[in-house]
């Protein structure tokens, strides 16, 4: 029983857990957000269109390749609305940070090791490097 309590409070399985319900909140969000109003926009330029309906029969059974059809393009707009609304602007976002923040190792000329920026030689080759000073 020891064992099962260490397993369920393990780091990693709560934020396994926590991953699982934001993303599940996050993804009715992006679902509302794309039937309230990139759908409605849609139907502006000719009509909402839906495939649902579409199948075709091979021997009595029933193939809804049109279910398929709705399910690509509701994954299409999905995945769109994820870029260019939160992938793109979180990118734009961690770029200028990593900007601000300046890097304090840098590449030795010799080896190609990483090396703090202040190191006058390098602890891998032995090199002597000239050390790199604040601007």
């Amino acid at each position: 029983m020891d064992g099962f309590k260490k397993f369920l409070l393990q780091g990693n399985l709560v934020q396994l857990a926590v991953a699982v319900v934001i993303g599940t909140v996050f993804a009715n969000l992006v679902t509302a957000f794309t039937e309230g109003f990139i759908t409605p926009l849609i139907g502006i330029f000719g009509g909402i269109p839906t495939f649902s309906d579409l199948y075709f029969e091979i021997n009595g059974s029933r193939f809804l390749y049109g279910a398929f059809i709705d399910a690509a393009i509701s994954f299409l707009l999905t995945a769109s609305i994820v870029y260019f609304f939160v992938v793109l602007p979180v990118a734009k976002l961690m770029e200028r940070y990593v900007k601000a923040e300046e890097a304090t190792t840098r590449e030795c000329p010799h080896c190609f090791t990483e090396i703090n920026k202040k190191a006058e030689r390098c602890p891998a080759c032995t090199s002597q490097v000239v050390p790199e000073t604040a601007v």
